[in-house]
Order: C-alpha cells, then structure tokens, then sequence
C-alpha cells in the first residue's frame, strides 16, 4: 500500500479538522480529526525522519492550529486555516523531503 506524504496528513488534519469543527459544530468532534491526523503524521516524521525531526514537527503542527486562531481575527477563517495549514506542509516537506 502506498504512503501518503506526511505533509498532506498534516495539512488535511489542519483544514479537515476545522471543517468538521465547523460544520457539525461540534468543536470536539474536530479537535479528533485534528489530533487523529497529527499523530499520523507524527508517525510518518519519525518513520522519514527520526525522532528529533519529528518532534520538532509535531511542535510546528500544535504551533500552526495555535497560531490560525489569531490570524483569524485578522484574515477570516478559512484564509487562516489555509494558510497556516500550507505553511504547515511545506515546513513537513523542507525537513522530510531528502529522506
């Protein structure tokens, strides 16, 4: 079975997990598809990359839902959550990408 890149795990658990949020209107229910997705993809960045790189990824991915919130304020919703959510996979891409 092929992988699916770490960087769309953690942009999709970003986008999706606010989506859902979103549209049920069950901010828990998306906070599971936000923290669903980031352990997949933290497992993918310690399988590619190791346990540091992972580690500093996982950061950046917490540091990218945090950070969309006021960008939000600033921006619009989903401008934020598109944004911090392509910043998010291209940092996964950088660190990942030559191994």
């Amino acid at each position: 079975m092929p992988r699916i890149p770490s960087p769309a795990i953690a942009a999709t658990g970003l986008v999706g997990g606010y989506a859902v949020a979103r549209w049920t209107k069950k901010r828990p229910l998306g906070g599971v598809v936000l923290a669903v997705a980031g352990g997949v993809a933290a497992r993918e960045w310690r399988q590619v990359a190791g346990g540091k790189a992972a580690a500093g990824l996982t950061g950046a991915y917490v540091a990218a839902f945090a950070g969309s919130h006021p960008l939000a304020k600033k921006v619009g919703a989903w401008p934020a959550v598109f944004s911090v959510a392509g910043a998010m996979a291209a940092t996964s891409w950088a660190v990942t990408r030559k191994r």
